[in-house]
């Protein structure tokens, strides 16, 4: 059974109903991936959220310096960490038909198990302690992070990547959004 949305009034904006303000980051949204996700047209209910999701996201994407794996082994576990499925289930898909995320290492995230590649399991696990404590990671997992070869400056990426899955998970908890169908190959077991 899916979790009951706690927000019971707002509902997903679609283009007959968007205002002139959500109609253009919906547009804006389905020039960078396509389609419009359910996700986003619930963020959009208020446009600040999917504006500055979208803008935070992409400059993660542009600028944090790390692969395409590494972006989304970061993504994947902070999502895991904030329990938030559809972006689990979404940035899984991201990971195995986009960023080449090796699938051994997918199946350990989307598992709990140990990431075999020393680099992807440093950075997993910075990225699950940013969320899972608030910011606070313990020396150890900093020393390590670092130790894997990434540089002070991702620690800040990393907390970017924080901000914008704190978004986006915690508006999916709000509205417990539907998995889009492009997504449903990679939703987690229930």
């Amino acid at each position: 059974m899916p979790p009951r949305p706690y927000l019971n009034t707002l509902h997903a904006v679609c283009a007959g109903s968007a205002t002139p303000a959500q109609q253009a980051l919906l547009d804006q949204a389905r020039q960078q991936v396509g389609f419009i996700p359910n996700m986003y047209a619930n963020m959009v209910n208020e446009p600040a959220v999917l504006s500055t999701y979208l803008h935070g996201y992409s400059l993660f994407r542009q600028q944090s310096g790390l692969s395409s794996a590494e972006q989304e082994v970061t993504f994947l576990a902070i999502s895991r960490a904030n329990g938030c499925d559809y972006c689990t289930a979404a940035h899984s898909m991201i990971a195995d038909r986009v960023s080449k995320v090796p699938p051994a290492t997918l199946a350990a995230i989307r598992q709990g198990h140990a990431i075999p590649d020393a680099r992807l399991a440093a950075l997993h696990a910075l990225a699950t302690e940013m969320a899972s404590t608030q910011g606070r990671p313990t020396t150890a997992t900093l020393a390590a992070f670092l130790n894997a070869g990434f540089e002070e400056r991702h620690i800040l990426h990393v907390i970017l990547a924080t901000a914008v899955k704190a978004l986006s998970n915690f508006s999916n908890h709000a509205f417990a959004t539907t998995l889009d169908e492009r997504f449903a190959a990679h939703a987690m077991p229930t």
